[in-house]
């Protein structure tokens, strides 16, 4: 993956006056998505989006918001904060801040902020997916990762979901 810099590239936590922005987000994130799982939109032109209460309200989840020069490039949600395995919910950034190194920066700033095991799920039929993913574990992890297929929960329909787990430090 190359690094080319983007201006001003801020990773800090979403809060709840963030919500419009990370709900758009989420929308195109799912658009993405749906290219790779088959999923059309509700009636209303909008995905389930449970995640984002979620993560902007309970506990245990984490909500990163990224922003380019102050404008919103991206997300992360991080969940399962109270137990030994983090897990990263969802991860996106915008298309026009892709394969410019923004991906790999702010997936390192919000593994870093909660040190120890992690678990990232993606789709193998996304090869976009297939090689950031295996490139942060080699980055974060080098050889001490492992790979594995689980199903989709309530989705047999779906092709497996591969999971990645390794563990960051600080």
């Amino acid at each position: 993956m190359t690094e080319t810099p983007f201006a001003n590239l801020t990773v800090r936590p979403a809060t709840l006056q963030d919500r419009p922005a990370v709900e758009r987000l989420w929308l195109m994130f799912h658009h993405d998505l749906s290219e790779f799982r088959g999923v059309l939109p509700g009636p209303d032109g909008t995905f389930r989006n449970e995640r984002v209460e979620y993560a902007l309200t309970r506990p245990d989840w984490a909500p990163y918001l990224f922003l380019c020069d102050g404008r919103p490039a991206g997300f992360a949600f991080v969940r399962a904060l109270d137990r030994p395995v983090r897990v990263l919910n969802s991860f996106f950034v915008v298309r026009g801040a892709r394969r410019r190194g923004i991906g790999t920066r702010a997936v390192r700033d919000v593994l870093r902020r909660h040190p120890g095991a992690w678990e990232i799920a993606f789709q193998d039929d996304n090869p976009a997916a297939v090689r950031f993913w295996t490139y942060v574990a080699r980055d974060l992890a080098g050889n001490a990762w492992t790979r594995e297929l689980r199903p989709v929960p309530d989705r047999p329909e779906l092709p497996p979901d591969v999971w990645i787990s390794f563990a960051v430090t600080g």
